[in-house]
Parts: structure tokens; sequence; C-alpha cells
């Protein structure tokens, strides 16, 4: 004897569930594309930052953008066969992906908090003493696109280069690397005159703090919204599990 179906509820339930589960999928894609944004966009710039919080945060919203695509098949899966066992699943899939998204937005929270601190501890050590020195050509490549791409130069200020292994070694007369001017050429750095570099108050420091912030309230913003949307995912969930009805045999 085939189960006994409360049709308008169950009906009702179903078709707004699956309807959820589909509209994941779009979620999904924006999820994935501002996780993929955070790490490519300026990608270089990561290399600057001692902490890995940055790419965590990103990392987590790509994962959860991928089981989002696995959750909403699950879930029209399991409103077509109307299968309990299907529905707990996905009730568990939902809330890792609500686990996951909180962790981001929480991450990129606490990330803000430190931020200021840890690139005033770090840029400037890692600019003066890493530029252009051996076996460091991925930290020379990110502060010369740092300084072009920001307009900026030095961590501080450009009197920043005055110290450093850089200016000992390698500048060979000039005052500050020729990606500081204006309009690059070579040696060009020969002269810091606010005419010919970039003299931005705050340096580099100001400038990469608020490229990084603009990230991390996008990345915050589309995890925690993205959680609240699982929230309804879950109560949809519990709403269509207790409309379908064990079967009577």
């Amino acid at each position: 004897m085939l189960r006994e179906k409360t049709i308008p509820a169950g009906q009702y339930a179903s078709n707004t569930f699956c309807s959820s589960s589909i509209f994941s999928f779009g979620f999904c894609g924006a999820v994935m594309a501002v996780g993929i944004w955070t790490l490519v966009d300026k990608s270089d710039y990561i290399s600057l930052l001692s902490s890995n919080t940055y790419s965590a945060a990103a990392f987590i919203l790509i994962g959860a953008g991928a089981v989002v695509v696995l959750t909403g098949i699950l879930g029209c899966c399991a409103t077509i066969r109307e299968q309990r066992g299907l529905l707990r699943v996905f009730f568990v899939l939902l809330l890792l992906i609500f686990l996951l998204e909180v962790t981001a937005g929480f991450l990129a929270y606490v990330y803000y908090q430190e931020l200021n601190a840890e690139l005033r501890a770090d840029l400037k050590e890692r600019m003066v003493q890493n530029y252009q020195q051996p076996g460091q050509e991925h930290i020379t490549r990110a502060i010369d696109n740092l300084q072009q791409d920001l307009k900026c130069c030095g961590s501080n200020s450009s009197a920043d280069w005055r110290e450093g292994a850089w200016i000992q070694i390698f500048a060979d007369g000039r005052l500050v690397p020729d990606s500081c001017c204006k309009t690059p050429t070579v040696a060009c750095g020969v002269r810091d005159h606010p005419s010919n570099i970039y003299k931005v108050e705050g340096g580099c420091i100001s400038k990469l703090e608020e490229f990084i912030l603009q990230h991390l309230i996008v990345l915050g913003s589309v995890g925690l919204g993205i959680a609240f949307i699982q929230i309804v995912g879950m109560i949809f969930t519990c709403c269509l599990y207790q409309s379908l009805k064990e079967e009577i045999y």
C-alpha cells in the first residue's frame, strides 16, 4: 500500500524546496567567483603578507561554492524522490556550508582588526630587506607591481628605501627603485623629487591596507549573506521533511 500524502502542503513544500535548490546554483557561481577574484586580483600582493588568513578566507569561499553544487543536485533528487534519508544528508550539507561561510566571514572580520598592525610590522622589512635579493624574485616582482599599481613608494614613505640591503648593494646610484617613478625608465630612481616619483602620505602601507580592506569587506559580506540563505534552506528542508509521511505497508 502506497504512503498517504498530504498533497497541498507536501506539493507546496516540494516546489518551494526545489526552487531554492536550483537557486543555490546561481549563488554557487557567485561565491566561487568572489573567492577566485580575491586570490587572483593582484595575487602578488599576498606574498607580502605574513599571515595566511586573507587567502584562507578566499579558499573557504571557493570550497563552499563547490559544495553548493553537490548540495543543489542532492536537494533536487531528494525533492523528486521524496526520500527522508536524502533530506537528512541535504540538511547536513547545508549546515556544513553555513559553518564554512560563517568561518570565512569571521576570518575576514578578525583579519580586518589586525591588518594594520601586520602591515606596519612586516611590509617595511620585506620591502627594504628582500627587494632584489637572491631567491626573492617573487617578492621583488610583487613590490614593483605594488608601487606601480597603487602609485606609491616605500612602506611608510620613499625615505624607507634609504635603509636596508637594496640601497647598499643594488641601488647603483638610485635613491628609490625605478618602480617608484611616475614614468618608469631605466635608472629613473636617481631623483626622488615629487615630480618624478610617487609621494603618498602613509606610503604603500595605506594603499595596500585600503586595497585589502575592500576585498575583505566583499569576502565577509558574501560569506555572511550566503550563510543567511543557508539558514532559509535548512528551514525549508525541515518543512519538507515534516510534510513527507513514512510509507505504510
